[in-house]
């Protein structure tokens, strides 16, 4: 098709302005499209956060209709790891051990007052003061325990970002870390 018969070339420009081909670009729509929708937790909840977490996966608020159906306990099969409460300094070597287990790439999600900043036991002896000085945290959910409909909205800020990364046309936001 010739340029000039092309409908939306604006769009067209936009794409070769950021260095993205026509076709990758497209096919990173697609893939990311269903990676977004397709994402498996691994669910890591040690207080009661974790209860709000099954609430999240049971019939009422039911969040296989976004796509996350299939909750693993196995860090290879997972997308992203699920932090769900009060991680304490015996506990973190595994929670990293779990995070590097699992497949690139890998996303995290800090939920509750506990797993992001410590919580309310911030400032005793044996608790880690936020889960992201263990491992990268993509998306934190506040609350004490946070609600499920939090919870849920945290699940599609994550789907959102996979969204926009790129998977053909440039480099993956895991390669970008490695190299800095």
């Amino acid at each position: 098709m010739k340029y000039e018969d092309f409908n939306d070339n604006e769009a067209l420009e936009q794409l070769r302005a950021n260095g993205t081909r026509v076709v990758m670009g497209r096919l990173d729509d697609v893939i990311n499209w269903g990676r977004s929708n397709s994402l498996w937790p691994l669910t890591f909840a040690t207080s009661c956060c974790g209860i709000e977490f099954m609430a999240v996966g049971a019939a009422r608020y039911d969040f296989s209709r976004f796509g996350f159906e299939v909750t693993r306990a196995s860090p290879r099969q997972a997308d992203f790891i699920m932090v769900a409460g009060t991680i304490v300094h015996k506990m973190a070597p595994v929670l990293k051990r779990l995070y590097d287990q699992m497949a690139e790439p890998k996303y995290v999600i800090a939920c509750g007052g506990c797993a992001t900043s410590g919580g309310p036991f911030k400032n005793s002896y044996h608790v880690v003061k936020g889960v992201d000085s263990i491992i990268p945290v993509d998306v934190y959910i506040p609350g004490c325990p946070p609600r499920p409909e939090a919870l849920l909205y945290g699940m599609m800020q994550l789907q959102r970002k996979v969204k926009v990364e790129k998977f053909f046309g440039g480099k993956n936001k895991q390669e970008k870390k490695e190299q800095e």
